[in-house]
C-alpha cells in the first residue's frame, strides 16, 4: 500500500472512536491530518499531540457538521492552513438516542437525519473546491451495517440516515468521476467505541450482539482502519461507488 506523504486527510468526528483510530492510521502512513471535533476538545487536542509526535502536521477544527455556517468556516481554516484536501473521510455521526417509531417525533427525526446525513452533504460540498484542483481525490463515507439490515431496536431514524449515506456514496461516485475523485464507503458493524454508551446500547444487548457475529466478538476501532487506508490508497484507484462491510460477519450471521 502506497504511503500518503504530502497529502492532507480530513476526518470528521475524529476525536474519539473510529475517527481517532483512522487519524492515527493515516498519520502513521505519512499523511498530514485535520482533526475535527464538536464537543470533545480535550480528546481532540490529545490526538493532535500524538500526531505531532509522529512527525506529521496536524490542524484541529471545531464545528457542528450539520450547520452550514460552521462547516464553511472549518473549510476556510483548512484552506488557509493547507490549501488542499486530498482525502475526506465523512466519519462524524451518532445514533443520538434510541426511539421506536411510534414515539419518534419530528424533532428527533430531524436531529438524527441532520447529524448523520445532512452533515455528509454539507461537508462534502464545502470541501470539494479544495479537492478538484488537485486532479485526484478520495472521499470515504462511513455508513453502517444498520443501512444494510435496518438496525436494532429504536434505530429507525439512524438506519434511514445511514441508508441515505450509502446511496449518497453511489450517486456522488457518478458525479465526481470526471474529476478523478473516487467515492467509496465503509459499513462498520458492532465496534467497541463511546458510540455504544450504556444509554444507547445496554451492556447485555451489546454483548449479545457481539456473540451473534460470525467471529463472536465486537470489533475494535482499529479494525476499520485498514479498509479506510486501502480505499484512500493508489491501489483502490479503480474502485468507486463501493461499500466495504467491516462487521465480523454480523450481516451474514
Amino acid at each position: 500500500m502506497s504511503g500518503f506523504s504530502g497529502k492532507v486527510t480530513w476526518i470528521t468526528g475524529s476525536s474519539t472512536g473510529i475517527g481517532r483510530a483512522m487519524a492515527i492510521g493515516f498519520a502513521g502512513h505519512g499523511s498530514d491530518v485535520v482533526v475535527h471535533y464538536h464537543k470533545s476538545e480535550s480528546e481532540a487536542q490529545s490526538l493532535a499531540r500524538e500526531i505531532e509526535r509522529m512527525g506529521k502536521n496536524v490542524l484541529v477544527v471545531k464545528g457542528d457538521v450539520s450547520d452550514k455556517g460552521q462547516v464553511d468556516e472549518m473549510v476556510r481554516i483548512i484552506g488557509e492552513r493547507f490549501g488542499r484536501v486530498d482525502i475526506l473521510v465523512n466519519n462524524a455521526g451518532t445514533m443520538v438516542k434510541r426511539i421506536r417509531f411510534e414515539q419518534l417525533d419530528e424533532f428527533w427525526w430531524d436531529r438524527i437525519i441532520n447529524v448523520n446525513l445532512k452533515s455528509v452533504f454539507l461537508v462534502t460540498r464545502a470541501a470539494l473546491p479544495l479537492m478538484k484542483p488537485l486532479g485526484k481525490g478520495k472521499i470515504i463515507g462511513i455508513t453502517s451495517v444498520a443501512a444494510r439490515n435496518g438496525g436494532g431496536p429504536g434505530s429507525i431514524a439512524y438506519a434511514t440516515a445511514k441508508g441515505g449515506v450509502l446511496t449518497f456514496i453511489r450517486s456522488l461516485a457518478r458525479e465526481l468521476a470526471d474529476y478523478n475523485i473516487t467515492v467509496n464507503g465503509i459499513a462498520p458493524g458492532l465496534i467497541r467505541t463511546p458510540f455504544h454508551n450504556p444509554e444507547i446500547t445496554a451492556p447485555q444487548l451489546f454483548e449479545k450482539m457481539a456473540s451473534d457475529t460470525l467471529l463472536r466478538r465486537a470489533g475494535a476501532p482499529e479494525d476499520v482502519v485498514g479498509a479506510a487506508l486501502f480505499l484512500a490508497s493508489d491501489r483502490a484507484d479503480y474502485i468507486t461507488g463501493a461499500v466495504m462491510d467491516v462487521n465480523g460477519g454480523s450481516y451474514f450471521a
